[in-house]
């Protein structure tokens, strides 16, 4: 199996380029379902995270497309560290 390397996180990054960063990320994904998911998500909820939140978000979006759109759409369960995450996207989607 093929390692991808995965984008380094700034360590001094300022959190408002964070959040932007971040954003910027939701929008630019593989598949455009998850272009529209992500957009709307981090567009309302990423302001408001905490710097751990962030932090998993983040590792989230390097996670494969395909295999994030699975897990909201409840075709598999995500993996463990996103399940409270996916959870809220999902509740997001519902509430949009």
């Amino acid at each position: 199996m093929i390692q991808i390397p995965q984008p380094e996180r700034p360590l001094d990054e300022p959190r408002e380029v964070r959040v932007k960063r971040l954003a910027m990320r939701s929008m630019r994904r593989g598949i455009k379902e998850m272009d529209l998911i992500l957009t709307a998500y981090a567009g309302d909820r990423l302001a408001q995270m905490d710097d751990a939140t962030l932090d998993l978000y983040d590792d989230m979006l390097n996670e494969n497309d395909h295999d994030l759109y699975q897990w909201v759409t409840g075709q598999f369960a995500p993996k463990d560290p996103y399940a409270d995450m996916i959870k809220d996207i999902q509740v997001h989607i519902l509430k949009g």
